[in-house]
């Protein structure tokens, strides 16, 4: 594979030699989807913020080691934050239950009862219907921003928008379907 096809592998290649343009630019590109896989490991957003810098120090010291020839450069950056996701949860003090109550609790069956699924069901056709109230391309803008990830600047420019435009569009969006889901 090469580098044209993976823009990140090829910028973290300019950050080995320390292109600082090349580092920011795999921050704006990378920085929401490493938070996410941060966030799911961790399951605390201060706590991931805080590993997401450590994240990229770290990319910005080991991007030498990046090699394009063994698989694409996101992987890479994935595999970076998720063994500094796993360190930090080792690091983490051991907690022993105070009684047998807190024992109880942790063998507790947590599966979602049917009545949880059937309102889980019936909250998913809720939003669904709002989603359906927004233009095609407002409704895209919101999933690509809040479900994928995606840059608020990566999104105007798939839209053809300038950068204000978008964020209108999302805080527009969003209010709309708060209002649909408040009724």
């Amino acid at each position: 594979m090469t580098t044209e096809e993976d823009p990140v592998a090829e910028l973290l290649l300019k950050v080995a030699a320390q292109d600082r343009a090349a580092f920011r630019e795999v921050y704006s590109r990378c920085a929401a989807k490493l938070l996410g896989v941060l966030l799911r490991i961790l399951g605390n957003r201060a706590e991931a913020e805080d590993a997401l810098q450590e994240v990229f120090t770290r990319i910005w010291l080991r991007a030498g080691r990046f090699d394009a020839t063994k698989g694409r450069g996101m992987t890479w950056l994935i595999a970076i934050a998720r063994n500094h996701a796993i360190d930090r949860l080792r690091a983490r003090p051991d907690d022993p239950p105070r009684d047998d109550t807190d024992m109880l609790d942790q063998v507790r069956d947590t599966a979602p009862t049917a009545e949880n699924r059937l309102i889980a069901m019936g909250e998913a056709g809720r939003i669904a219907d709002c989603f359906a109230t927004l233009e095609p391309d407002r409704a895209e803008a919101v999933r690509g921003a809040y479900l994928n990830g995606l840059s608020y600047a990566d999104l105007a420019a798939r839209f053809d928008v300038p950068l204000n435009t978008m964020r209108t569009w999302l805080r527009r969006s969003l209010l709309r379907l708060r209002e649909c889901l408040d009724t």
